[in-house]
């Protein structure tokens, strides 16, 4: 076996296109959009590059066919908010061979350590935490989730034979949409709505820019500069909500308004993949048609609610209770949606987790981010609780 450094087109390409021979058997694996996977490692549009580096690596046979690959990268963004240097692994692939995952790792972990880092967390992403984030160890059975990592079972003890430590566990949660809300959201709803100046509605109607503006203005007075989380800046609120604009549907994004300022917000999107499926993983003039076709006529069941979030000053007066209740009344009955999954919830935030289970939604996939030391006396310390 030779690992090969991933430095030209036909090396990127059979990177690339590795899951596809790996999944090829498997029902519920959906791939990951190549164009987007190359993009996350292209100088010119990830901007981690300014002050930070990645490389990627190709496993090749004993006959020259890749059989493994590996990313690893580091960015001051992430690393500095560690207790020590610590950069990451993603995008592994490997077949039913110790040895092979072995390699990958070596040669992965090697490079991590020259560039400076203390420790390695894996998978992760070059990039946000709502995408390609963590390792899949429950639920292999149901479709593979819109930029969410799926996985081989095997790869679970590749990681921890190598010494790989759980780091946190992350919490998929899904709802199915024709159960009731609970008695405690009806009757705080009806008490919310029953004060003046409250009222609920959709994203139908409101422009992009309406849209980042509610958004930004709940987000930053929710959690902006406060837990960890920096101030939001409308441009990226703009940036986020352009990204969303070939997907939203804007009958499933609620805000909350209290004399007129967007005080919370449940956004929902439908699940993509249940379009993307029909791509095969490539998004080139052809795959975009289908996506398009399949996006306006084909049927849908899941939609998935990417955040939600109250403005701190309105915490504890029933606005959870009255957005759940207004879905039920506004949103399950469009016969659009039939369950809502939650994008995960770290293991690390019971008030989160405590938030999920009083909608009534159920954990139904888990995944784990992982840890490595590389000074093995070093003490390892889980993700500590927000």
């Amino acid at each position: 076996m030779e690992v090969e450094i991933v430095n030209g087109l036909a090396l990127e390409k059979a990177w690339l296109l590795l899951p596809q021979r790996l999944y090829q058997s498997d029902p519920n694996w959906i791939p990951h959009i190549r164009q987007d996977i190359k993009g996350i490692f292209d100088p010119l549009k990830n901007k981690l590059f300014k002050e930070g580096a990645a490389m990627r690596w190709l496993l090749l046979d004993d006959e020259n066919q890749p059989i493994g690959r590996i990313a690893a990268f580091w960015s001051k963004k992430y690393s500095s908010g560690q207790s020590q240097p610590t950069g990451g692994i993603g995008f592994f692939e490997c077949v039913d061979d110790p040895q092979a995952a072995i390699k990958l790792f070596d040669v992965a972990c090697v490079w991590l350590k020259k560039e400076g880092m203390e420790a390695v967390d894996g998978p992760i992403n070059f990039g946000e935490k709502e995408a390609y984030w963590g390792l899949l160890v429950e639920n292999f059975k149901d479709m593979s989730s819109f930029r969410m990592n799926y996985n081989l079972p095997y790869y679970r003890k590749f990681f921890e034979d190598y010494g790989f430590r759980t780091y946190y566990e992350q919490w998929c949660y899904k709802r199915d949409l024709s159960v009731p809300a609970q008695e405690v959201f009806v009757k705080k709803s009806n008490a919310l709505m029953s004060e003046p100046g409250f009222r609920i509605a959709n994203a139908r109607g409101r422009s992009l820019e309406q849209i980042a503006f509610d958004f930004v203005t709940v987000y930053n007075s929710a959690w902006g500069g406060h837990s960890g989380f920096k101030t939001m800046q409308i441009q990226q609120a703009r940036n986020a909500v352009k990204a969303m604009k070939q997907v939203m549907d804007q009958d499933i994004m609620v805000f909350v308004y209290h004399n007129d300022k967007p005080i919370a917000f449940y956004i929902n999107l439908p699940e993509v993949n249940e379009f993307m499926q029909h791509v095969h993983g490539n998004l080139n003039w052809w795959g975009i048609l289908k996506f398009l076709y399949y996006k306006n006529f084909g049927k849908r069941k899941i939609m998935v609610g990417l955040v939600f979030g109250v403005d701190r000053d309105y915490h504890g007066k029933g606005v959870e209770g009255a957005m759940i209740k207004w879905a039920e009344e506004n949103i399950v009955t469009l016969n659009r949606y039939q369950e809502t999954i939650l994008t995960w919830i770290g293991d690390f935030n019971p008030k989160m987790i405590k938030v999920a289970e009083n909608l009534g939604a159920e954990v139904y996939r888990k995944l784990i981010t992982y840890r490595k030391l590389f000074d093995e006396s070093k003490e390892f310390v889980r993700h500590p609780e927000i």
